[in-house]
């Protein structure tokens, strides 16, 4: 396992990076503005098990395949950034709520959870991250692949975490905007948080392997 050292300088690491929002913050962000705490919080779960998934894949050298191969990696690419560009522009197309509570009733949390998973499946920059990130806090005299699902387990907490804190702020602050604004600044809301997802799947879209 990674000796004391390493684990310190691997946490100040891990804590600069989970507090510079990234693209999962946003979308943990724009999901939980559009519908609420609770929206925001299957969005955390979903991408934490989507992230699980990269860790393993991680330990077992699968990352290392997706980074060596163009074709691979460009599929994953695409597949994630056109189910951006569906969400985004699925939301925009949706007929305005009636109230700050309505789309939790119109769309469930299930639905909500999934999605996130599939948002961070499908990222493979995420992958790639892990693969470049966790080796360097490996002490190559004990077994690497214990030592990787280690570290990749530890930063998922912390970004599970990290990504809840932000998830509750946010939602807190729809609720401050919502109340009493009505229906005028839910219409807004919708095409800004639907543009916000076609942005993410353009940015995906334009992500590089080396990126």
């Amino acid at each position: 396992m990674p000796d004391p050292s390493q684990w310190l300088v691997f946490s100040i690491a891990a804590i600069v990076l989970l507090v510079t929002p990234g693209p999962a913050v946003l979308y943990v962000v724009t999901r939980s503005l559009d519908l609420g705490r609770r929206a925001g919080l299957a969005s955390v779960a979903g991408i934490g098990i989507g992230t699980l998934v990269h860790v393993a894949a991680t330990t077992l050298g699968v990352s290392a395949v997706l980074a060596s191969s163009p074709l691979a990696f460009g599929a994953v690419k695409w597949a994630g950034a056109a189910y951006l560009v569906w969400i985004g522009v699925r939301r925009m197309r949706t007929p305005d709520p009636e109230g700050p509570r309505a789309p939790l009733v119109r769309q469930g949390l299930g639905t909500i959870f999934r999605q996130g998973i599939l948002v961070n499946l499908l990222n493979p920059k995420t992958a790639l991250f892990f693969l470049a990130f966790l080796p360097q806090f490996v002490n190559p005299v004990h077994p690497v692949a214990p030592q990787l699902l280690a570290l990749g387990l530890a930063f998922t907490a912390m970004g599970t975490t990290s990504d809840a804190a932000f998830a509750l702020l946010a939602g807190t602050a729809r609720r401050a905007l919502v109340v009493g604004r009505g229906r005028r600044l839910l219409s807004a809301q919708r095409y800004l948080v639907g543009g916000v997802f076609v942005l993410l799947g353009v940015t995906a879209a334009l992500t590089r392997t080396g990126g």
